[in-house]
């Protein structure tokens, strides 16, 4: 039942962090690269967007270490060239706000097919799922704390020559997610404002 469960976490997983590539790929390409164009990432295509580790293996390794409880990765990056977008350090900020927002607008669509149509207990749970997963994803990513698009943000609003010097803790950043992560701090700070945009979401 656990692989069940976490096959279906999953799957919901990967439509989600689909979305959030994808919309990263789209803004860049208005703005002037077309870089995920030419690599193929440009697509709704959950395949384009698997990264082994992340995608996968980082996901299991949680779902199984905390019983079930939680599950969370992340796919393959879309290849941003943000040299050749039109306005680099604003078009950043546009950039870095895509995918969380695309999240929040699509768990947002959610709320509304919930009240709308008719599900059975399955499909309500699922949709639900589906909501959560795409409300954490739009929160943690907001986190500024390089490579995640919160740090796009803020490089974006910096000084260039502070910027670049806050751009160099990327190499470090997954080992300083990991640790807030396993400390429990990302808990104190995320899930209570995850947990207020879905109470809000399913109110309206």
């Amino acid at each position: 039942m656990l692989i069940i469960e976490f096959l279906l976490s999953f799957s919901l997983l990967m439509i989600s962090v689909t979305v959030h590539e994808f919309a990263h790929g789209w803004v860049a390409f208005q703005r002037g690269d077309k870089t995920a164009h030419y690599f193929g990432r440009l697509t709704l295509n959950p395949l384009a967007h698997i990264d082994p580790y992340m995608t996968f293996l980082f996901p299991l390794f949680l779902f199984l270490s905390t019983g079930g409880r939680f599950v969370f990765g992340a796919a393959k990056p879309v290849p941003v060239n943000f040299s050749t977008l039109k306005n680099p350090r604003f078009d950043m900020i546009l950039v870095g706000l895509a995918g969380p927002l695309a999240n929040f607008l699509f768990a947002l669509g959610l709320t509304y097919l919930l009240k709308f149509f008719p599900f059975g207990e399955l499909g309500r749970y699922l949709v639900l799922s589906l909501i959560t997963i795409n409300v954490v994803l739009c929160c943690f990513n907001l986190i500024p704390i390089p490579p995640l698009d919160g740090s796009r943000v803020l490089m974006g609003l910096l000084p260039a020559p502070i910027a670049f010097r806050y751009a160099q803790i990327e190499r470090f950043g997954f080992i300083i997610l990991l640790a807030l992560l396993w400390f429990g701090l990302l808990d104190k700070i995320v899930w209570p404002i995850v947990n207020l945009i879905i109470t809000t979401l399913l109110s309206i």
